[in-house]
């Protein structure tokens, strides 16, 4: 009896992660981290655009902060698990390249926030459903500003940088928001994601919103982008498989 239990979750556990694998667009579970993209860095030499000119932050108006990078987003030492931010559309490329990966188009970034594709989905959520926010039904749970219970949720979760913005409080850690549709974490607020335009003329896709905004920016239609040269406070990435 009790091997057959155990026999029995061991099955059930190996359907999910495949399914997970298999159904979820091949999409990076969370968004790259400061400690995934310290490694890329010390095999590749990178100085980003935001170490050498300074990463930008919107108060009433773009402002440049020489000191804010991936290293050290709100000018002063970050944890590791933190989103790298203040990385550039190239620098974003450039690392999902090294990694054998490649950054989402912006329909293969839509389909994997909103579709749940996985055979036996967890979390409450329906293979084929599609979903308003990538968090599900509603967009509580993800760390959006004010509309998302953030502020409450995520209280013990996250360093609090709201005494250096002037609007919100910052990202969270990757991964310790709810967990969404397909699996994926952080696709609906936290930072934006780069994910690739068709026909760019010099912009891309930034996708799901973040810490800035509340949960109109996290739904699929809203279409944000920016400038690809642009290193800024709230916009990191992920990566796709092939």
């Amino acid at each position: 009896m009790i091997r057959s239990t155990i026999l029995s979750l061991l099955f059930m556990h190996t359907t999910i992660l495949s399914a997970h694998l298999s159904n979820a667009a091949t999409m990076d579970i969370t968004e790259v981290s400061i400690d995934d993209f310290s490694e890329f860095v010390s095999a590749t030499g990178l100085v980003t655009h935001a170490e050498e000119k300074g990463g930008m932050v919107y108060e009433n108006g773009w402002v440049v902060k020489p000191d804010w990078n991936w290293r050290s987003p709100y000018g002063g030492i970050a944890s590791s698990n933190e989103p790298a931010v203040h990385v550039t559309f190239s620098e974003a490329e450039q690392f999902c390249k090294w990694k054998g990966k490649r950054l989402p188009t912006k329909q293969e970034w839509i389909d994997a926030a909103y579709t749940e594709k996985r055979a036996n989905p967890t979390d409450g959520f329906s293979h084929g459903t599609i979903y308003p926010f990538p968090t599900g039904e509603t967009p509580q749970g993800a760390n959006c500003l004010s509309d998302c219970d953030a502020e409450t949720l995520l209280l013990h979760k996250k360093t609090n940088y709201g005494s250096v913005l002037n609007r919100g409080f910052g990202h969270a850690p990757v991964g310790v928001t709810k967990r969404g549709v397909n699996g994926l974490y952080d696709m609906g607020a936290n930072v934006w994601e780069w994910a690739i335009l068709s026909s760019s003329n010099g912009q891309q896709a930034t996708m799901g919103g973040s810490w800035w905004y509340g949960e109109r920016q996290m739904q699929a239609d809203y279409g944000a982008t920016k400038p690809k040269d642009m290193a800024v406070v709230y916009i990191g990435f992920r990566c796709i498989s092939e």
